[in-house]
């Protein structure tokens, strides 16, 4: 009796759990689905009535004016996007893990000492205008694209993420690849890297957000409209059309429609977003077993 009563308490924890992560996703869900539904409603339904969970006057207007005026600039702001994001990933993924792998060797001279001076940086920095004056007079990256890569090459709490991942593997392994005659940057390359894809899927994921989201970088670096990223060039659809909502600048071409000043705010977002949105789902279970590496201690 005592064994039914435990069986059908374990059943009705499973419901309400099973129920209440449902209840969760659908509520993380909404916002989506509201976005999208807005982008395709008529501008002048959402003012009337405001948002809703299914479009209102359905139109193509928002993406109209999107596509149709900018369509070739949308798209090369796309592979400038894409083509930073790979790269600076990879390239962030290389130098943040070679330096964690290096912290994570207790036989490495000195090892604290660099610690300390990675963790220094985020508590100190020069500030904005010294670090914009390096960037471009010793730098170069004035109008050029390592200008949307190297500034956000290493992260040190991506960094420090990666090397207690790294000092959980066992020394052992080390040891036996030493004795083998093997040097520490063989022991990275074909023992720590392939121990630690769980790693390095959740900080890459990271870093890829960070250079796919970045816009920040474009405006203070660049000027040629053939550098733009996606992020940088849709705010600046967002801006033209507030402006010429507003009336501070005429609106030529685009008279013939509707501006979609208020929708074409979502339908940005779903043009940013798409692609992310299809990539999480395959890495969502290494970044969650990624970010609780270390945090329980065995």
């Amino acid at each position: 009796m005592i064994g039914k009563n435990r069986l059908l308490g374990d059943k009705l924890v499973i419901a309400f759990a099973y129920g209440f992560v449902g209840l969760f996703a659908l509520v993380c869900l909404y916002p989506l689905v509201l976005t999208l539904s807005v982008s395709f409603s008529s501008e002048q339904a959402v003012a009337r009535n405001g948002y809703s969970i299914l479009p209102m006057s359905p139109t193509w207007d928002t993406y109209k004016y999107i596509f149709v005026n900018s369509g070739m600039k949308i798209l090369k702001s796309y592979g400038v996007t894409i083509f930073i994001t790979v790269a600076g990933t990879t390239g962030a993924l290389l130098i943040t893990s070679l330096i964690a792998f290096s912290l994570s060797v207790k036989k490495l001279k000195y090892r604290n000492v660099l610690a300390f001076i990675s963790n220094f940086t985020i508590i100190f920095s020069a500030g904005l205008i010294p670090w914009y004056m390096v960037s471009v007079n010793y730098y170069g990256l004035k109008d050029s694209i390592l200008a949307l890569i190297l500034p956000s090459i290493f992260s040190v709490w991506n960094m420090f993420l990666m090397r207690t991942y790294f000092a959980s593997i066992s020394t052992s392994l080390y040891e036996a690849a030493e004795m083998d005659g093997a040097n520490y940057f063989t022991i990275y390359m074909r023992i720590a890297l392939p121990l630690s894809k769980t790693a390095l899927l959740t900080v890459g994921l990271m870093y890829a957000l960070q250079y796919w989201n970045d816009w920040w970088h474009a405006l203070i670096f660049i000027q040629d409209q053939d550098l733009f990223p996606l992020q940088y060039y849709l705010y600046n659809i967002l801006s033209n059309v507030n402006a010429v909502s507003s009336g501070r600048i005429p609106s030529g071409a685009s008279g013939s429609i509707t501006l979609p000043a208020e929708t074409v705010k979502m339908a940005v977002t779903v043009i940013t977003i798409g692609p992310i949105i299809f990539l999480y789902p395959f890495v969502q279970k290494y970044f969650v077993h990624g970010i609780m590496a270390g945090a329980v201690k065995e």
